[in-house]
């Protein structure tokens, strides 16, 4: 959420950037939010002074019985101090679950270079990389050769959970971990610490590092209890540190998550739609750093030159896309998409996101660090970027890397990481 004190002393900018979001609704909520919160801090100054005079006549009365002398004014005073207090205690309670409730719903505050436009039409291309594959023989759907060829198996997955889960098998699955363990090792050469979170989440903790409200219908609830299933290790991780200040030298803190991710949406868009783009299950090697204001957008540059080099070296076209106003979600303040292309649809599709947060994350989970030689504490930034999914990376090595017999070429990076394995075809247990 937004700083209370940030939307205070910028009101203008705020209200700005919710117009640039083509959120003009809630624009009226920020002079709402301030004069709730102004409220709140005058009603909540009231109450610790009723609180204290409560205090100061009960000693009153008890010197007043003491001494032998008339109590009854002061015994009228303090009848009535308690209902004041609790009515007053009632509305504050009020004000601030409003205010919570507000700052909820304020997106953050977009950087300036992000491109105007209400929808996905109005994202912006950066820059391509990879010439696009034109191969001389029909590409087969990803999901039927590998079936063909016994390396997954998505009827009986779909007969046991329903659709969009898989089996993979074999060198399949092999590829996978590959995959895992090659993004893994690069990230551990920049300086990640690789870790994996816990794969659910209580609800109050998750309502901290996204908005919940919009990302809800997409995520599995846990039946019976206020948790769900982690969307992604970003939001596990993001809360890590949550009530801690750390120290300016701990910073910045780069973590490589990797676990399974499960979201209830799935596509019906585009083709080949029986297969590992779209899924309930997937799993992901995530990104994740927290550090400084003064540092979160040269990271935040450097995080998309990480995935990029992932991509690169699996040899995979890709393109990077700017995310435009209106599309870009409430928590970050600036997203690029990488795109793979993918040669049966024609199109390039999205295999990577990647986000500055700035403080916006920091804020709601009262994340801090002390800045050096002083007692003075500040909200970290946070950022976040994929470095691979595995589902939609593999289908992008199918697609680009697919012979004209039906088998596949294991990219050069991941060979070691395969035993030397350079094509994989017919499984062996199938």
């Amino acid at each position: 959420m937004l700083d209370i004190r940030f939307i205070r002393e910028n009101q203008e900018a705020v209200r700005g950037d919710l117009k640039k979001r083509n959120d003009e609704g809630k624009v009226p909520l920020v002079g709402e939010v301030v004069e709730k919160s102004r409220q709140y801090w005058e009603l909540k100054a009231e109450v610790d002074r009723l609180r204290n005079r409560r205090n100061i006549i009960t000693r009153e009365i008890n010197e007043l019985k003491k001494e032998g002398l008339d109590i009854s004014g002061k015994v009228g005073e303090a009848k009535e101090l308690p209902g004041k207090i609790r009515d007053s205690e009632k509305r504050l309670v009020e004000l601030q679950e409003r205010v919570s409730y507000i700052l909820m719903r304020l997106p953050n505050v977009l950087h300036e270079s992000v491109p105007e436009g209400a929808d996905e039409r109005g994202n912006v291309e950066v820059k391509r990389w990879g010439a696009v594959r034109k191969p001389g023989f029909e590409l087969k759907p990803h999901g039927e050769l590998l079936e063909e060829l016994g390396l997954a198996d998505f009827k009986r997955a779909a007969k046991i959970s329903g659709s969009g889960f898989y089996f993979l098998k074999g060198d399949l699955l092999k590829l996978e971990l590959a995959l895992v363990n090659y993004a893994i090792d690069f990230l551990s050469g920049k300086g990640f610490t690789p870790v994996e979170p816990p794969l659910i989440m209580g609800r109050s903790v998750y309502e901290g590092v996204t908005a919940l409200q919009d990302f809800e219908n997409v995520m599995y609830k846990i039946d019976g209890e206020d948790s769900y299933l982690i969307a992604t290790s970003e939001h596990p991780i993001a809360a890590m540190y949550s009530g801690e200040v750390l120290d300016e030298f701990e910073l910045p803190v780069r973590l490589a998550g990797f676990s399974s991710c499960f979201r209830r949406e799935i596509g019906s868009h585009g083709v080949d739609t029986r297969g590992l783009f779209r899924v309930h299950q997937f799993n992901k090697v995530e990104q994740f750093v927290f550090c400084r204001p003064s540092d979160s957008w040269r990271i935040f540059e450097d995080l998309l030159k990480n995935a990029e080099s992932i991509f690169q070296k699996l040899k995979i076209p890709y393109r990077v896309v700017s995310i435009c106003a209106g599309d870009i979600g409430s928590v970050a303040a600036k997203k690029y998409d990488i795109e793979a292309w993918f040669p049966r649809e024609q199109a390039y599709r999205e295999v990577v996101s990647c986000s500055n947060c700035t403080s916006y994350q920091s804020v709601s989970m009262n994340i801090r660090y002390r800045k050096k030689g002083s007692d003075e504490k500040e909200y970290v930034h946070t950022l976040n970027s994929t470095a691979v999914a595995t589902s939609r990376t593999l289908r992008a090595i199918v697609e680009n890397c697919q012979n004209k017999d039906g088998s596949i070429k294991v990219p050069a990076a991941l060979v070691p990481y395969m035993k030397g394995v350079k094509v994989i075809g017919k499984a062996k247990n199938p």
